[in-house]
């Protein structure tokens, strides 16, 4: 094996190992994180959904089940619906009234949206990376091949 050699192996190794090591896993983190945004916006989409079946049919009072953990249901009633408290996040909740429930939830519906793009963008532009960085590495063993 020639000095060439060599150090066009060194090279591949350590390309493959910044793919490894940097790429592929900034890749699934910045893929974990766009889940957790769609996530979120599945919930605020849900509760839209529900403040305006609430409006369309004049519910003022409701019985459901509550999720107490673990897959444990609770009955519950809610004596008056035209007041519901929204995480706002950071463990904080709001009492809105349904309009302004529906006036946070578009703000934040719209702010998701942009969460998304910004990951899916993130998302490609590593892809790319990843791409590029396998081109080199055949092109360097084409060069050894040849």
């Amino acid at each position: 094996m020639s000095v060439m050699d060599s150090v066009r192996q060194l090279k591949v190794q350590r390309y493959e190992d910044f793919v490894d090591r940097c790429l592929k896993p900034d890749l699934v983190r910045a893929i974990a994180e766009r889940d957790k945004v769609f996530e979120s916006q599945k919930v605020f989409s849900d509760l839209r959904k529900s403040i305006q079946t609430l409006e369309k049919n004049a519910a003022t009072s409701l019985r459901t089940l509550v999720n107490l953990g673990s897959e444990v249901y609770m009955q519950a009633d809610v004596p008056d619906t035209r007041h519901i408290f929204v995480d706002v996040g950071l463990g904080f909740h709001v009492e809105f009234t349904w309009s302004e429930a529906l006036e946070f939830i578009s703000v934040k519906e719209a702010r998701l949206a942009k969460q998304i793009d910004e990951y899916t963008h993130l998302i490609a532009s590593i892809k790319v990376q990843i791409k590029m960085v396998c081109e080199g590495i055949q092109e360097l063993l084409q060069l050894a091949a040849s």
